[in-house]
């Protein structure tokens, strides 16, 4: 049991990264699901359902992976960072979103179109998730000398 608690505490940032992540990764994909069964197109399901989960990623990525500390005028800069990053991954996931699901979809998969979407909208969060970590790591973040 000691030798568990001495891994996940060696671990925490990234057990924590990774459980956050996936709480929003399902809030990303169920709402681009729910958004798109309701009739949204995949451009405009995919950008609210990336609103949402990057609102749910900052709180969770600020208070219980990363633990800022920061305050003020620093948190504001933390805050717009964190959002320069996900635009671009966000840019990066609505190019394949649309790629992938409206342009590649109807040939390849075009009597399975729901399946087809849900599983490119996987793949893409992949990608999302390891860009995303190494962005909030390594920038926005990051812990400062006197941490």
């Amino acid at each position: 049991m000691q030798k568990l608690k001495s891994l996940f505490l060696k671990y925490r940032e990234q057990i924590a990264y990774l459980f956050f992540g996936g709480v929003t990764t399902v809030v990303n994909i169920a709402a681009y699901a729910l958004l798109s069964r309701l009739g949204l197109s995949t451009g405009v399901a995919n950008a609210i359902a990336w609103a949402l989960g990057v609102a749910v990623a900052y709180i969770s990525n600020r208070l219980w992976v990363f633990e800022s500390k920061a305050r003020g005028a620093a948190a504001v800069k933390e805050l717009v960072s964190f959002v320069a990053c996900r635009l671009g991954t966000g840019l990066m996931d609505e190019a394949i979103m649309v790629l992938g699901v409206d342009r590649l979809g109807p040939i390849v998969a075009s009597n399975h179109m729901a399946l087809w979407g849900l599983g490119v909208k996987v793949f893409s969060n992949i990608l999302v998730i390891v860009l995303n970590y190494v962005f909030s790591k390594l920038f926005i973040f990051r812990k400062k000398e006197n941490e």
